[in-house]
């Protein structure tokens, strides 16, 4: 059991350090992973930036993801061609639901961002983070957008998941850490002693300190 996210997050660093990995920015999904990919990145000397998916729930089952909108410049739709196929819906009524999502989608793009743009993965390696996966769904639809745009390599980077989750994982990164793979996994946050919800202001605080951090580091290595 890990004590809180920034312990998950310490551990999960000196993993990835180890594997020498070229030109890394690390991107946390928020808000969960927000904590463990800011000890990431900082023992990696990285940027820190993020990955924002809204999922769009099917018509009766918002909890029943028929696609997810990726936020990036233009956002990126992930359709789950399964479930649209199962619901029959057609490309108005999909257009219909993906609308509907676009405004909270926007809404955490400003809140998180404060107007900067998403930093560029082109040609280099994307360091997926979260602090669990349960299902791997939303880990699965960021990597799927990514690739869309020319990273390196993409590594996923969790403190803990279930193995079959982890093996679904491993068919859609090129690499994935995982510290713990628990059989009988129950929730994420039995995994962790202190696991509170995280505020919109606790997220922009942690990437603000990274961004920080990274100019102290750049300034440092010039000197």
């Amino acid at each position: 059991m890990f004590h809180d996210r920034r312990e998950a997050g310490r551990e999960l660093a000196n993993e990835v350090a180890r594997l020498g990995l070229a030109e890394p920015i690390v991107l946390a999904l928020p808000r969960g992973g927000v904590p463990v990919a800011a000890e990431v990145a900082r023992t990696l000397k990285a940027p820190l930036d993020l990955v924002i998916v809204r999922k769009v729930g099917a018509p009766d089952n918002s909890e029943l993801a028929v696609a997810a909108i990726v936020d990036g410049s233009p956002p990126d739709i992930v359709l789950n061609r399964e479930i649209i196929e199962a619901y029959g819906l057609d490309d108005s009524e999909l257009r219909l639901l993906v609308n509907r999502e676009r405004p909270e989608l926007e809404r955490r793009r400003l809140t998180y961002r404060s107007g900067r743009q998403a930093k560029s993965v082109s040609g280099k390696t994307a360091i997926l983070v979260d602090d669990g996966a349960a299902t791997g769904t939303t880990m699965k639809v960021a990597i799927r957008a990514l690739r869309r745009r020319s990273p390196r390599e993409i590594v996923v980077a969790l403190p803990v998941a279930p193995p079959d989750t982890i093996a679904e994982l491993a068919r859609e990164a090129d690499r994935v850490i995982c510290l713990r793979q628990p059989a009988h996994f129950r929730a994420l946050g039995f995994h962790y002693q202190h696991f509170p919800q995280l505020t919109d202001d606790q997220v922009i605080a942690a990437v603000r300190d990274a961004r920080q951090q990274k100019d102290l580091d750049e300034v440092a290595k010039k000197a």
